[in-house]
C-alpha cells in the first residue's frame, strides 16, 4: 500500500492556512494538500472575494492545490477529496486555525490503521486555549456513538480505500452532513479506532462553559443542520437493522392508583431554590388529584428544614431514602415505587419551577389523549432571577411521530419536564445514575410505545452556577458522553434484536 497521505483543510487566513500546510508538510509522509474554498460567483461575499483574487496565489505558493466547494462538510467537498486521492491515506484537518502536528504523529496514524484494519483513526490532543497548553482526551468510538457531535478532534486519518468506498455508497447530497454521513457509513464495514496518545495541538476558540454549549443542537438557528443531520441518520440506522418503524403497543391506563399523578422531585442541597420549586406545585389548579413526592437525598445544607416547612399540606410525601449511594435515578425509583405514586409520575428538578398553575392539568390531559407511555413537555431557559435567556424556549421541535425515537439515538436528550406512566415505568426502572437516567428511560420507552409531546413551554429551567452540569472539566464531561453512548449501544442493539 501507497504509504503516503493526501490532506484536506478548510480555506482560512492565509498566516493560519499557511502554518497548517507547513506542519503537515513537515510530516514527510504528504503526498498533497488541498484546500477546499467556496466556489467565486457574482454576488460573493467579502471573503470569497478574497479567495477568488488572492487565495489561488497563496496556494500555490504554499504548494497546496484547491478543491472548489460549498463547504467542508458537504457531500460534494467529499466525492471531490475522494476523487483526487490515489494515496494509501485520507487526512482531514477541520480548524481553521493554526495546526501543530507531533513528531511522527501521521507515522502513528498510519500504524495504527494498519494494525487494526480501522476504516478511520483518531486521537487525543493537546487544546491550546487563550495561550494555556492542557490535554484533551477523547472517548472510545462504539456502535451507539451516533451523536453527530462526538469529538473526535480536528485530526482524522481514513484508510484511503474505505473512504472511497463509502462515498460510492452516498446516495443523498448534504450540506452540512456529508462528514457525518461518510464517518457513519465506514462505521458500517470498518472499525473506528481511538488512540489514546496525544499526537497534535489543536486552538480552542470555544471558551464557553459546557453548561452553555450542551443546548446548541436544539438552538433553532440550527435548524436546517438538524435536519440534515437526522436524514443521515435514519439512513444509518436502515442499513444496519436499527430503525424502527412508527408501530407502537397499544396502551390503556390502570384505574388501581389513589392519586392521578404525582410530581418527583429528587433533591439534595438545594436551599436556594427548593421552596420555589415546591411552591410552584403546591399552587396547580386541576381537576386531577395530585401529591408531591420529594426524595431528599441526605441534603446537609438546610434543604431537609425547608420542606418539613411545608408538612402541614398533606399532598407533600417527603422520602428519605434508607439507602445512602443512590443517584438521581435512584431517588426516582424510590418515589415511582412507593405507594403514594400516583399514576402518572411527573419530573420537576429542584432548580425549576413551572410556568404557571395549569401544567398538570395539561400533562395528564396528554397521556389521554396521544395515549402514550410517556410525555416530554418544554421549557424555557431563565438565570438564576428568572429571566429569559439565549436559546429561550426549548421545544425539540425536531421529535416526529414517525421519525422521533429513530432520531433520538442522535441527539443528547429527548427535552423536559418528562412525565411517565407509572407502571411502565416501573417495568423498566430508572438506572441508579445522576447523568443521562432520564434519556435511557425515554429510550427504552420509546422503543415499545408513543412519546407525547407538549410543544409550549411547561417550567422554567434555571440555569446557574450551582446546576450539576454547569462546569464539567473534560474528563468527566467524556464520563458523561460516554454513559451516553453506552446507552445508545444497549438501545441499539435491543432494536436490532428486535428487528431480527
Amino acid at each position: 500500500m501507497d504509504r503516503s497521505v493526501t490532506c484536506f483543510l478548510p480555506w482560512s487566513e492565509s498566516g493560519s492556512m499557511a502554518a497548517s500546510v507547513a506542519s503537515l508538510k513537515a510530516s514527510g509522509l504528504t503526498d498533497r494538500i488541498y484546500v477546499v474554498i467556496p466556489p467565486g460567483n457574482a454576488n460573493a461575499t467579502d471573503v470569497v472575494e478574497t479567495v477568488s483574487s488572492h487565495g489561488r496565489e497563496n496556494l500555490q505558493s504554499m504548494g497546496a492545490g484547491e478543491i472548489i466547494s460549498t463547504g467542508f462538510s458537504s457531500t460534494d467537498a467529499i466525492r471531490k477529496m475522494a476523487a483526487v486521492t490515489d494515496t494509501g491515506y485520507v487526512v482531514t484537518y477541520s480548524k481553521g486555525f493554526p495546526l501543530d502536528l507531533g513528531r511522527h504523529a501521521l507515522a502513528r496514524m498510519m500504524q495504527i490503521c494498519d494494525d487494526t484494519g480501522a476504516g478511520m483513526v483518531y486521537s487525543d490532543y493537546w487544546e491550546n486555549k487563550n495561550g494555556i497548553m492542557s490535554p484533551h482526551p477523547v472517548t472510545d468510538y462504539q456502535v451507539g456513538s451516533l451523536r453527530d457531535d462526538f469529538n473526535f478532534g480536528s485530526v482524522i486519518m481514513y484508510d484511503a480505500k474505505a473512504f472511497r468506498e463509502a462515498c460510492s455508497r452516498m446516495d443523498n447530497d448534504y450540506s452540512f452532513a456529508g462528514l457525518y454521513d461518510l464517518r457513519l457509513k465506514i462505521s458500517q464495514n470498518y472499525p473506528l479506532v481511538h488512540i489514546q496518545e496525544m499526537l497534535y495541538t489543536e486552538v480552542e476558540t470555544d471558551t464557553r462553559k459546557s453548561g452553555e454549549k450542551q443546548f446548541d443542537y436544539v438552538d433553532p438557528r440550527n435548524r436546517a443542520v438538524q435536519v440534515e443531520m437526522e436524514k443521515a441518520c435514519t439512513h444509518h440506522l436502515r442499513c444496519i437493522g436499527g430503525w424502527l418503524a412508527p408501530e407502537f403497543r397499544e396502551i390503556s391506563f390502570d384505574d388501581g392508583f389513589e392519586y392521578d399523578a404525582s410530581v418527583v422531585i429528587p433533591v439534595r442541597n438545594r436551599v436556594k431554590t427548593i421552596g420555589d420549586a415546591i411552591r410552584s406545585v403546591l399552587s396547580q389548579k386541576t381537576k386531577y388529584r395530585f401529591n408531591l413526592i420529594i426524595v431528599d437525598n441526605y441534603s446537609t445544607d438546610g434543604t431537609t428544614d425547608i420542606i418539613k416547612s411545608f408538612s402541614s399540606d398533606r399532598r407533600v410525601v417527603h422520602i428519605i431514602p434508607d439507602r445512602k449511594d443512590l443517584g438521581i435515578g435512584g431517588c426516582w425509583n424510590e418515589a415511582v415505587f412507593s405507594s403514594s405514586c400516583g399514576r402518572f409520575a411527573i419530573q420537576l428538578d429542584s432548580d425549576d419551577l413551572y410556568i404557571d398553575d395549569h401544567v398538570i392539568t395539561r400533562v395528564v390531559d396528554a397521556f389521554h389523549e396521544q395515549q402514550c407511555a410517556m410525555v416530554v413537555g418544554s421549557y424555557r431557559m431563565v438565570n438564576f432571577d428568572l429571566q429569559e435567556i439565549p436559546p429561550g424556549l426549548i421545544d425539540h421541535r425536531e421529535w416526529t411521530p414517525d421519525n422521533g425515537r429513530n432520531n433520538a439515538l442522535r441527539i443528547n436528550g429527548l427535552g423536559a419536564p418528562r412525565a411517565f406512566y407509572t407502571p411502565v415505568l416501573r417495568s423498566i426502572r430508572v438506572p441508579n445514575v445522576s447523568y443521562g437516567e432520564d434519556y435511557a428511560v425515554g429510550l427504552a420507552i420509546s422503543r415499545h410505545y408513543r412519546i407525547g409531546r407538549i410543544y409550549e413551554p411547561l417550567y422554567l429551567c434555571r440555569r446557574w452556577d450551582e446546576n450539576s452540569d454547569a462546569v464539567l472539566d473534560v474528563a468527566k464531561t467524556n464520563a458523561h458522553n460516554l454513559y451516553k453512548d453506552r446507552i445508545r449501544t444497549i438501545e441499539l442493539m435491543a432494536r436490532i434484536r428486535m428487528n431480527g
